[in-house]
């Protein structure tokens, strides 16, 4: 792939946009002013010329976004599977075309006339629920035991890293952090799942080596989260918020340590507590 899409950001469209409010203080005089919002967006997904999905985003660094959303929902199996990326914006949003490897595309074509061929509501049924949850292999333990005070550091340097959520309040961020708990990258989008995405498609085009740091988003730990950390190898994802019964178990069952209600002063570990060392 051209080494162009590396760290490209597309700036189409500015990441947040003015809108004049008005504020309603308790029992005071109504007051006019200028707000700042997050964009969102429409952004089509399409491979080698073929409709695939529609998601609302942040127009900012699509590329990764295209890339780590072919990965995380198994399109492509490696970042040398994308030949070329292609996008185009109108009035109603952006269309990214993904040039793909032939293989990866009859494989997207198969899984496509199956889901065309079902009938029901959505994820009803065992074989709904396969297409949902990925046959994955379980993450390798870490080499080295992750210290806490590494996960307190880059949960304090995520919330320092994400302009767009301090000047709107609206953005999700998602950050890699080294086995000391530096923060390298952090990518921001209205959407948790976006961010994370985006974030995880840097790291494939940075060739980074994910199997010994840490993934840190600013959201609930839900099983979508938990899945595509997993997919990217990594042991071991800290979330700010709570996680779902069902993340729990995906992570227990992947070989992945799941940190959530991560704060400032502590945060709980719910799958694989023996990755974390033992404070002194």
């Amino acid at each position: 792939m051209p080494t162009s899409f590396i760290a490209a950001q597309t700036d189409l469209l500015p990441a947040q946009t003015q809108r004049t409010v008005w504020r309603q203080p308790r029992d005071a005089q109504r007051l006019e002013q200028d707000d700042t919002l997050a964009t969102e967006v429409p952004v089509a997904l399409q491979y080698n010329g073929i409709s695939h999905a529609v998601l609302l985003a942040t127009p900012t660094f699509l590329e990764d976004l295209a890339v780590g959303f072919s990965f995380t929902e198994g399109i492509i199996r490696d970042v040398s599977d994308v030949y070329d990326i292609h996008i185009e914006q109108d009035q109603r949003g952006y269309s990214i075309d993904i040039e793909i490897a032939s293989a990866c595309l009859q494989q997207l074509k198969q899984r496509r006339r199956q889901l065309a061929g079902r009938t029901g509501c959505g994820l009803c049924g065992l074989e709904s629920l396969n297409e949902v949850r990925r046959e994955l292999p379980p993450v390798n333990a870490p080499r080295t035991l992750y210290e806490q005070n590494a996960i307190f550091s880059a949960l304090d340097q995520l919330r320092d890293q994400q302009p767009l959520h301090q000047i709107t309040g609206a953005t999700h961020g998602a950050g890699w952090a080294d086995q000391h708990g530096a923060i390298q990258v952090v990518r921001e989008d209205v959407g948790r799942h976006n961010a994370l995405d985006k974030l995880i498609g840097q790291l494939l085009q940075q060739k980074t080596d994910t199997s010994e740091g840490m993934v840190v988003v600013s959201s609930r730990a839900s099983f979508e989260m938990v899945q595509k950390t997993a997919t990217l190898g990594v042991p071991i994802l800290v979330a700010v918020s709570a996680p779902t019964s069902y993340a729990v178990q995906v992570a227990d069952e992947l070989n992945l340590m799941l940190v959530a209600f991560g704060r400032s002063k502590q945060f709980s570990v719910y799958s694989h507590p023996d990755f974390l060392a033992t404070a002194p």
